[in-house]
């Protein structure tokens, strides 16, 4: 038997191939997903919409708040549509950075903009379906919140609809974004990033917004438990927002606590004592209607998005610094001076009309349907016609309607139910007010009060609001009498006065008192006294088209009216021209536009606009002078505002004053002035019908002058400021008259008595504009 051995035959392994084949699957995985990133970056196709460009990446851009600061460099406010204004990383306390990187981001030093971890991490969990956290680095949100990667602009590709593959163009475009933030910028830069671009909620962007929102505090004054809330906030800004969820916040603080202790960035002994603390807030979200210098700082806006819009910039995201005249020192006192005469006028005012309303005619019977009027001027009126088609009955059912409302009082806010109706007509009680100071030297505008509460009256009675002035228009009559060649010691005869109009009436103003003394004032006392006929018979030698010439030359813009009766002040003006007017006596004769801006900053500190103020010789050196001396004797015994100014606020050094009331003490005015400062008041009611009855209450030296008088006695004994309390300085040439009424030989002085007698006989048609 033959017997063959055979010999088996080893199976060749499969291994190689297998490895070989997984080789090419990653290469061409690899492949593809190249393809891919260059696909989405190029926008192959238009399928998976635009990318930022490379000026972009250089240069990313947030919306940052514009600035404005006071002349002693303090904050006055911001200009905004997201209230965000950025930080250095020096800024950053080290507390806070720790409280990130262990809640968001532990890797952020070791990783290029991906962290490979936190990506097998979410994919573990998104098959597992146990997923926790998200797999975004710092730099990822960084890019979402610098080039806004998930904007409609940036992704209005064929597939960024497709449910899923969308969500995967945007994830991608952030790590495409992240990895090119990482090599254009360093980590602290990226750090800084994050912290000014990201939303903590109550429209506080950015750390340094938000540690002034929550605690009132700089970034870098942020205690360990103050920045675990804020780095809390970032999961979900209102659902952890220690102000309307504190419970929520608290936990959340906790976690972040935790997450430090975990990293080794605290100590467990430390985090079982501060877990325990609750949430001490100082919340105050930044808003137009707090803050100093409200009224000033909305005309400013005025002015600002008008160079803004010539100059190609945004006010609101721009990150500009705007530097201003005034100083928050002046402005303190200023509002605190208002604050406090106008509560204790306003309690007068709601006596003296106790069980009355307080809007009547000249013969003060109230005015028949006048708030009903007055509403149909109002945004609710506007809204509710647009609503119900001009429908009266409904539109009077919601008007009447009782709803809940915050309303001011000089208490405080008050929550009550109240009509719109009613809310007029408790609104329309309030007496209002304007003050204003002003460098003379160089107009520069030092405090601004343009209400007695923006938040609830947002009208501006400094600039905005345009009202008789009285007496305190004479100084210019008796400007252009002294350039006319009339002196202060030139005499004119108190008597009654009446000039003949082109209607055929006469215009025979009264003194404020209804009588004529027949005696002899010379210019400078009447003035002082504020006798209405002296300036009468001025009015008559000099023509109404002199004076409005003079007014005009002084800088008084609104219309005037050239009649005899404008001598008296019945033509509108601003305070903000009175002002300005007046600072033209104190400046030897110089006009000097009021100004308020200094100087406007970029983002980058390079300055984009310096003002070069606008002025007019108006006056000469001596005019002005014998003007100043002119208003000095108000403030003299005799004159209307010596007992206020040196009895009740006790000011003793050099001052000149000019009282003002309007006919039916609608209108109360003081215009005061000092070498370093020119300052005016207005106080009366939002209409002229609004106004109290008597003298003695609405004249302008009980109603407007103590603001200015509690003013100067806040600046004089504020010691950080430098205002001098000096007498006027002379000219330095000699004057070309005596300035001593004492000196002139009686009888001495020439009498225009001749002139006047003319009118002495003329009948009274007209009896108005009693005024002081």
């Amino acid at each position: 038997m033959t017997t063959r051995q055979k010999t088996a035959t080893q199976p060749k392994s499969v291994f190689p191939k297998v490895l070989t084949s997984i080789w090419l699957l990653f290469l061409g995985g690899f492949a593809a997903f190249i393809v891919y990133i260059w696909a989405v970056s190029a926008n192959f196709l238009n399928l998976f919409g635009e990318m930022p460009n490379l000026r972009t990446l250089e240069n990313p851009k947030s919306e940052l708040a514009s600035e404005l600061y006071s002349a002693d460099n303090v904050q006055l406010g911001k200009y905004f549509r997201e209230n965000r204004s950025p930080v250095d990383y020096e800024d950053l306390p080290d507390n806070l950075v720790n409280a990130l990187l262990a809640t968001e981001d532990i890797r952020f030093e070791d990783h290029s903009g991906i962290d490979p971890q936190a990506m097998m991490r979410v994919a573990s969990g998104i098959i597992t379906g146990d997923l926790k956290g998200g797999g975004s680095t710092l730099t990822q949100q960084v890019a979402k919140n610098l080039f806004n990667t998930r904007s409609e602009e940036l992704n209005n590709g064929v597939l960024n609809g497709v449910p899923g593959i969308g969500m995967l163009i945007l994830k991608t475009k952030e790590w495409i974004m992240a990895v090119k933030l990482e090599r254009s910028y360093t980590k602290r830069e990226i750090m800084t990033m994050y912290l000014n671009t990201v939303d903590f909620g109550s429209n506080a962007f950015g750390i340094k917004v938000a540690a002034r929102t929550f605690f009132n505090k700089a970034p870098h004054d942020l205690e360990v438990q103050e920045s675990a809330v804020l780095v809390g906030l970032l999961k979900a800004p209102t659902a952890f927002s220690p102000k309307f969820n504190p419970e929520n916040s608290k936990r959340r603080r906790n976690v972040v606590l935790s997450q430090m202790v975990k990293y080794g960035f605290l100590e467990e002994n430390a985090y079982n004592q501060l877990k325990e603390q609750d949430i001490k807030l100082d919340y105050r979200v930044e808003n137009q209607n707090i803050g100093l210098a409200p009224y000033f700082r909305t005309e400013a806006s005025k002015f600002l998005l008008k160079w803004c819009r010539e100059n190609g910039y945004d006010l609101y995201a721009d990150g500009l610094k705007i530097y201003t005249t005034i100083d928050s020192r002046m402005q303190k006192h200023a509002e605190q001076a208002v604050a406090e005469h106008m509560k204790a006028q306003q309690k007068l005012f709601f006596e003296h009309w106790k069980g009355r309303n307080p809007w009547v005619d000249r013969n003060n019977q109230e005015i028949k349907g006048y708030v009903e009027q007055a509403i149909k001027r109002s945004d609710r009126y506007r809204n509710l016609q647009r609503r119900f088609d001009g429908n009266e009955d409904s539109i009077n059912f919601y008007l009447n309607k009782k709803i809940p409302m915050t309303i001011f009082t000089w208490e405080g806010e008050k929550q009550v139910e109240m009509s719109p109706i009613d809310s007029m007509k408790y609104y329309k009680h309030f007496l209002q007010t304007g003050f204003m100071a002003m460098e003379p030297q160089t107009g520069h505008i030092k405090a601004w009060v343009g209400g007695i509460n923006y938040k609830h009256f947002k009208y501006d009675h400094v600039k905005q609001g345009a009202r008789q002035p009285g007496s305190t228009f004479k100084p210019f009559l008796y400007t252009a009498a002294i350039e006319n060649g009339y002196y202060p010691c030139y005499e004119v005869i108190d008597t009654q006065m009446c000039i003949p109009l082109p209607d055929g009436n006469m215009w025979c103003p009264n003194n404020a008192n209804n009588k004529y003394s027949g005696q002899k004032y010379t210019l400078r006392k009447a003035l002082a006294e504020s006798v209405n006929s002296i300036s009468a018979f001025l009015v008559n030698k000099l023509g109404p088209e002199t004076l409005v010439k003079t007014a005009k030359r002084l800088g008084i813009s609104t219309p005037l009216d050239p009649t005899p009766s404008l001598a008296l002040g019945v033509s509108d003006v601003t305070l903000f021209d009175m002002v300005g007017a007046y600072g033209t006596f104190v400046n030897s004769g110089t006009w000097v536009e009021p100004n308020y801006i200094t100087r406007i900053e970029d983002k980058h500190g390079n300055v984009l606009y310096t003002p070069v103020p606008n002025t007019v010789d108006a006056l000469s050196e001596e005019t002005a002078y014998m003007m100043v001396h002119m208003l000095k004797a108000a403030a003299e015994p005799g004159g209307t505002s010596y007992y206020g100014l040196r009895h009740r606020n006790g000011l003793k050094n050099e001052i000149g004053a000019k009282t003002g009331t309007t006919q039916n003490y609608s209108d109360a005015w003081f215009m005061g002035v000092t070498p370093d400062l020119v300052c005016g008041t207005w106080v009366g009611g939002e209409d002229r019908s609004i106004h109290f009855r008597t003298i003695a209450l609405g004249q302008g030296g009980r109603l407007a002058m103590p603001i200015y008088g509690a003013f100067m006695q806040k600046v004089y004994a504020d010691k950080s400021l430098d205002v001098s309390k000096d007498p006027f300085p002379k000219p330095l040439a000699p004057l070309s008259v005596e300035l001593d009424c004492a000196k002139y030989n009686s009888g001495g002085i020439p009498i225009d008595s001749t002139q006047q007698d003319e009118f002495l006989r003329l009948p009274t048609e007209i009896n108005l504009d009693a005024e002081i």
